[in-house]
Parts: structure tokens; C-alpha cells; sequence
């Protein structure tokens, strides 16, 4: 379920028009650890450039043609997924997949496997506790932002789709640099804790 600001200011409200109780005070506390993802996920929600590309990137999905057919590739980084992923075909239709929508986006495709490792571990059903959905780990607000909400962000290529094109966009943002355009992905923007994860994993899927 979807917090907005209205409910937050209600719980305000309730908290300072209610006995200071050892149990309201640890209610408030839990609920200002939650403040910094709710506020990323407002400030991501009125990015009108990220909408448009998000728009654009979803309207072209039919037309894209996937030509990559490197099997070195294939081969080597199949050997690395099996840590996560035991299916061979199943790990081959990922990194197929993963490649065409980094390709589409001019990222590098190991950058969006690191990515994925970090945030859901290959599982496509994978939720966070703030609500993000699937590989990538997608807010779905971005669903309505872009009039779309039929999307299903559990299925691999629509949550590629919209992971790779959200990742592009900061990565414009912050004008090619790595750190930062991480960090505005997972909402951390400040700390590079996050974003060492990633580069490290980067490393290994190199």
C-alpha cells in the first residue's frame, strides 16, 4: 500500500495530540526511518524528464531487435549466474535479456548484472520494504506516472525495461559518473555505501 503525505500528517497529528507513551514514541521513531525513502520516492514521482523517457522507452518495446549473438559472452557470464540462477536456459533467457535493454540504453550490460545482484539477487519477485518491485527493484508509481498500469513489474523485460531506462537517466544526470548515478538509483543519494556495493560487483561480472 502506497504512504502518502496525508497519511504521514495524520500520524503526526495523532502522535502530538496523544499521551507521550514509551509505545508512541517508539511509533514515531519507526515511522521517521521511513521518511527518507518516502521523500526519494515523492522527489522521483515529479521528475518530468525521467517520466517522458520512461513514456518513450515503454512505447518503442515492440520495436526493438534484439541482434546480439555473442556466445563467448553468453558462455562466460552463464557461468557466473549460476551462483544465482541454477536453470541454464533459464539463466541464458536473463542474460539475453539483460543485454538487449542495457544495449538499448548504451549501458553496460555487466553494470546492470551487478546491479541485479545487488538489489534482488535474480529474483524477479523480488519486494523491498518500501514497495520496489522485481529484478531491478522498480518503484511502481511509475506504472501511473506514465499512464501505464497494466505493467507488471514482476515480469523480467518489463522490469528490465524500466530499471535500464531509470539507470540512463541519472546516469545523463550525473553526467557519466558511476558513484552518483547509483546512488540517485537506489535513493541514497549522499552516501556511497550502496554504490560500492554495486562497483564491486561490477568488478567481478567484468
Amino acid at each position: 500500500m502506497a504512504i502518502g503525505p496525508e497519511v504521514i500528517q495524520n500520524l503526526m497529528s495523532r502522535y502530538q495530540h496523544k499521551p507521550r507513551t514509551p509505545l508512541a514514541h517508539i511509533g514515531l521513531l519507526m515511522l521517521l526511518c521511513w521518511l527518507p525513502s518516502l521523500t526519494f520516492a515523492q522527489a522521483q514521482e515529479v521528475d518530468p524528464e525521467l517520466r517522458k523517457r520512461l513514456k518513450s522507452s515503454i512505447a518503442t518495446a515492440d520495436s526493438f531487435v534484439d541482434r546480439f549473438d555473442a556466445e563467448v559472452w553468453l558462455v562466460a557470464k552463464s557461468q557466473v549466474l549460476k551462483r544465482y540462477v541454477k536453470d541454464p536456459e533459464k539463466r541464458l533467457r536473463i542474460l539475453k535479456a539483460v543485454h538487449r535493454e542495457a544495449s538499448r540504453q548504451k549501458l553496460p550490460p555487466e553494470m546492470v548484472l551487478a546491479v541485479i545482484q545487488i538489489e534482488s539477487h535474480f529474483d524477479r519477485f523480488a519486494i523491498s520494504k518500501v514497495g520496489a518491485q522485481g529484478m531491478m527493484q522498480v518503484m511502481p508509481f511509475w506504472k501511473k506516472e506514465i499512464g501505464r498500469p497494466q505493467d507488471n513489474l514482476t515480469k523480467m523485460d518489463t522490469n528490465l525495461r524500466y530499471g535500464c531506462t531509470i539507470l540512463r537517466h541519472y546516469l545523463d544526470r550525473e553526467k557519466g559518473r558511476w558513484p552518483e548515478a547509483l546512488a540517485r538509483y537506489n535513493g541514497s543519494y549522499g552516501s556511497y555505501r550502496y554504490s560500492r556495493k554495486v562497483l564491486n560487483a561490477w568488478d567481478q561480472w567484468r
